[in-house]
This record gives structure tokens, sequence and C-alpha cells, in this order.
């Protein structure tokens, strides 16, 4: 149980540090001067001791909804599977209730856009229940052929079973479930190609346009939130996808975990750098991609057994 507190908290500390990580490695790939890692924390610490400023036309949804927009995706991170051997976790939590979870916490973001009755939320938010709608099945049928491949429905034990004995003889499934998978990743998380997190131009921002509104301590909460979903996204990749280094004694198995999240954040940097964001109306095609991969991850498994 105190390795289990332990591991969850070290993957709150870590979490504001990837995306900082991303963004310091962007900088440098472009030849400019990277920010500190640790500017994730002083990003939240400034917003803490702002004043919290809400629009006249504002209800208790925005008094309420930064909260709720947090909370599901801390409730995710007791679901996880474990980071080392022996933590305690909960057994059988399947695709459709971690889906569900992250789920709800992109409802109430959506509701927070539409509350602040600006333009620039009403757009953020349709664009991103647009996106929403094709990521979530896709999510499902990815964790759920994972699942399958590790012979436990429970993503926790998934984990565990993968890390324990690699089924070597679905490699092709478990391929295009990785593929269709980091593609949600960059989806959900609205990195480039899917998003730009760091434009503030109306015509193509997705997240930043619900969050125009809001400041102090709930602008806080929605960047600390940011951030945790990045690192579930990152730390279901890291489990399933490279399932190794869990049997290890604690320390080292922790000191590999984090290797396998900063591995995930290089991963999104290089595509971030070298990649165009796409239009709009191009998205269906990268996320129907995903999906595609998805079936053949799960038609490979049952059809062909490979």
């Amino acid at each position: 149980m105190i390795l289990y507190i332990l591991s969850i908290f070290l993957m709150l500390l870590v979490a504001p540090i990837l995306l900082s990580y991303i963004k310091a490695l962007k900088m440098v790939l472009l030849f400019k001067k990277p920010i500190s890692l640790l500017q994730g924390y002083r990003t939240v610490a400034k917003l803490l001791r702002k004043e919290t400023l809400l629009s006249k036309e504002a209800s208790g949804v925005t008094r309420y909804a930064p909260f709720l927009v947090l909370s599901p995706l801390l409730v995710t991170l007791f679901f996880l599977p474990p980071v080392v051997q022996g933590a305690y976790y909960v057994s059988f939590v399947d695709a459709f209730t971690l889906t569900g979870l992250i789920s709800l916490s992109t409802f109430f973001l959506m509701l927070l856009g539409l509350d602040s009755a600006s333009a620039f939320g009403g757009i953020g938010s349709s664009r991103e229940a647009f996106i929403s709608a094709l990521v979530e099945p896709a999510m499902v049928l990815t964790v759920f052929a994972v699942s399958m491949m590790a012979q436990d429905l429970g993503v926790g034990q998934a984990g565990v079973n993968l890390a324990s004995s690699f089924p070597k003889m679905h490699m092709a499934s478990f391929l295009f479930a990785a593929i269709s998978f980091f593609i949600l990743l960059l989806a959900e998380n609205g990195r480039i190609p899917i998003d730009n997190p760091e434009t503030h131009l109306e015509l193509t921002m997705v997240h930043e346009a619900m969050t125009l509104d809001l400041s102090g301590v709930y602008l806080a909460m929605i960047e600390s939130a940011s951030a945790i979903k990045f690192l579930i996204f990152a730390s279901l990749f890291a489990s399933l996808f490279m399932p190794f280094g869990y049997n290890n004694a604690p320390p080292i198995a922790v000191i590999i975990f984090v290797c396998k999240l900063f591995a995930v954040a290089t991963a999104v940097a290089l595509i971030e750098v070298n990649t165009a964001k796409l239009r709009l109306f191009k998205v269906p095609n990268l996320l129907g991609i995903a999906i595609v991969f998805a079936f053949l991850s799960l038609i490979t498994f049952y059809l062909l057994g490979a």
C-alpha cells in the first residue's frame, strides 16, 4: 500500500515536468533557448497567486467545472497499471470505465467553454466534441484489444500480465494497437497534428479556446488537469506497449518507468517539430486511421492469432 501511494505521488510530481520537457526539447530542436523543466510548476504557482476573474455571463458551471474536469483524471490515476511490483491497484477497471472517466473530464471542459458565452468558447467546445466522438470508440477498441492479448479485461492486471509474459505470438496485433493508441494520445491531449497547444489563433485552437476566459485558480486547475491527462496516456502507453522493467526491484522499476514516460514525451516532441497541424476537416482522416488500426488489431488477434 505504501508503494502504491508513493507511485501515485511520483506520477503527480512528474506530470508537469513532462509537458515542460516536451516544450524544452522542441525549443532545442528549433535552435531556441529552452525553458526550465520546472516551468510547469512555476506557471501553476503564478496562476494561484493571481486574481480569479469570471465573465459576467458565466453561471455556476464555471465555478464548479474546473473541479469536475480535474477530479475524474485524479480518480483515473488510481486505476492505472502499477508502476512497481507489489503495489496495490484496483484489480478490475476495463476499457469502458477508463474511457468513461476521461470522457467525463472532457465533457465538463466542454461545458466550461460553452458557459463563458464567448464565440471562442463555443468554437472550442464544438471542435472538442467533434474530435472526442471519434477518439472514444477507437480508445475502447484499442485498450480492449490489448487486454485480450494480455488475457485479462482489467487494465491494471493486463499491464502486469504483459510485463510477466509478453505475447510474442501476437506481435502484429500488438503493433497495430500501439499505433492506434499513440494517435489517440496525440488527439486526446491536443498535440500536433490534431491541435497546437501553443497557439491562440481562433481559426486553429481547440483546447485553448475553451479556457480563454479563465484565470487564477480555475486556470491553474485546468493546466494541472492537462498535465495529468498527458501523464495518464503516457503511463498507459508505457505500461501496455513497453511492458518491461516492472519485475525489477522497486527503485530500478521506478527509474525505468520514468524513463519510459520521457521516451513517450520525446516521441511527441519529435512529431510536433517535424509535422504541421492538420486542417480541422482532415482530422477525421487521421482518427479514422486509429480506428482502422484498432479493428485490425482485433481482427488479426481473433482470426489469424498473430
